[in-house]
């Protein structure tokens, strides 16, 4: 086993710092700033400070990292996306399905309310999207009227130049 990975009491493997930032494409220090802000944070921590990060807390760190990256959000747009709702419920189904042997009844359970909570988020994401697209929109018009006003001084300074 690799010196920067661990185990539970239930074989689940904890992965440390070093081993979530190498697998990430992060550095410690960004994962630490993250933690500060309450983006994400460890599972677990050891007798001697070691930060011990879950699978799914694994998923947290790459969404985080997406987020920012991918998206272009800031780390204040990605708190808010992390603070809905939908995505807490998501992180757990997905380590509920993951966890073990459910009933057919209890998976289709987990399965509606992943739904759910997906389609909340998709809403939040098309309301965001539709925003982004107005501000566009408007930048765009601004640029096209600074474009025909800098033409229009230049005609002027042209027909200044003429006389």
């Amino acid at each position: 086993m690799s010196p920067d990975l661990s185990t539970t009491e239930t074989g689940a493997v904890m992965f440390r710092i070093g081993e979530v930032a190498k697998l990430t494409g992060l550095t410690t220090r960004t994962l630490r700033y993250w933690e500060e802000l309450g983006l994400v944070s460890p599972s677990s921590y050891g007798s001697n400070g070691d930060r011990h990060y879950s699978a799914t807390d694994m998923a947290r760190v790459t969404r985080v990292r997406d987020l920012q990256k991918l998206l272009g959000f800031s780390l204040a747009e990605v708190r808010v996306v992390l603070d809905t709702e939908g995505v807490d419920v998501l992180d757990r189904v997905r380590s509920e399905l993951h966890a073990g042997d459910l009933s057919p009844a209890r998976q289709r359970q987990l399965i509606d309310e992943a739904i759910v909570a997906n389609d909340q988020l998709l809403a939040r994401l098309d309301d965001t999207l539709a925003r982004i697209q107005a501000f566009r929109t408007e930048r765009t018009a601004s640029a096209e009227r600074l474009r025909a006003r800098r033409t229009a001084l230049v005609d002027e300074t042209s027909d200044a130049d003429d006389q």
